[in-house]
């Protein structure tokens, strides 16, 4: 018998309050406003822009997508039009979106991090910033950032410094431990985590084109389970909230990271053969809640999160 509660989906973080725990993830909604014309955007709990870097990037050649069993192979190379074009072109449109926007930053050095954040402090429209410590650093001879905890203290800590606006640090599962990279950024004044980021990948077709150098990041919900575990170790370590990524594709997928301890999902993988799945997955997480009688979607969390 389905409950009269009609759930309380709000949640709060990091300063930042969201209508529901939905969040669009980078990379795979665009800039948000590319998606207002197929759902309403002021559904989600918010939504995170494609990366942001100094200047455009071009991104990789095609092919850049890779089907693979319960999964996508992705190798787009960060491709973005660069932070003055989007508070340029963009931001406008999104300040009236009726949603949380939390802009993605990326680079190859500390400097490009600093650079980019600093111009959209110059600027209006944005709550949070999610730094994609899933680069190489050049400066470092190429080594990813967020496998490297000196180096995400480096990053976190520059922009915390310059920062007006809470700063969540989105960390990749392609390291053997989670926990000291969570603790890294905690301890460089990060206000969230985000992950996980792709796992990386290798399709090797017997005939056609393939990816450049045959690998790229893999998503979808052939890694939801281990993004589970991460999340739950990640939510262990740290007394900062953790925002839980990794094939979701329905409300109980969700529902299964909140349980973990996380405080909100992004969905991103979804949108890719469902353009409306973000707001699918909100409404599914609350009929979820209402079946189980939950007065509140905080109630997951809460009731699981035991250390």
């Amino acid at each position: 018998m389905a409950s009269s509660i009609t759930p309380d989906m709000t949640v709060e973080f990091a300063g930042l309050r969201l209508k529901n725990p939905v969040i669009a993830a980078a990379g795979t909604f665009g800039y948000g406003v590319e998606f207002a014309d197929l759902l309403d955007l002021g559904e989600l709990g918010a939504l995170v822009t494609k990366g942001l870097s100094r200047q455009p990037m071009a991104g990789n050649p095609a092919p850049r997508l890779a089907e693979t069993p319960a999964g996508l192979l992705n190798s787009v190379g960060l491709q973005n039009i660069g932070v003055e074009a989007f508070i340029r072109e963009k931001l406008p449109r999104l300040r009236t979106c009726g949603t949380v926007v939390i802009a993605n930053v990326f680079g190859e050095a500390t400097e490009d991090y600093i650079e980019v954040v600093s111009r959209l402090e110059a600027a209006e429209g944005v709550a949070a910033y999610e730094l994609n410590l899933s680069c190489p650093n050049t400066a470092r001879g190429g080594m990813i950032f967020g496998c490297n905890q000196d180096l995400i203290h480096e990053v976190a800590a520059a922009v915390k410094k310059i920062s007006r606006r809470p700063v969540l640090v989105k960390l990749t599962p392609n390291t053997a431990d989670i926990t000291p990279l969570a603790q890294a950024a905690e301890g460089a004044g990060a206000d969230a985590l985000s992950l996980i980021n792709t796992l990386i990948g290798m399709q090797l077709p017997a005939s056609g084109r393939s990816l450049p150098r045959n690998s790229g990041g893999l998503s979808g919900p052939a890694i939801h389970p281990l993004a589970v575990r991460i999340v739950r170790q990640a939510v262990c370590a740290v007394n900062i909230p953790v925002i839980g990524i990794g094939g979701v594709i329905c409300g109980a997928d969700a529902a299964e990271f909140l349980r973990a301890g996380a405080v909100a999902v992004e969905v991103g993988t979804a949108s890719f053969y469902d353009p409306r799945a973000t707001v699918r997955v909100a409404h599914e997480l609350q009929e979820y809640c209402a079946r189980r009688g939950l007065r509140s979607v905080t109630d997951l969390r809460t009731s699981q999160n035991n250390r």
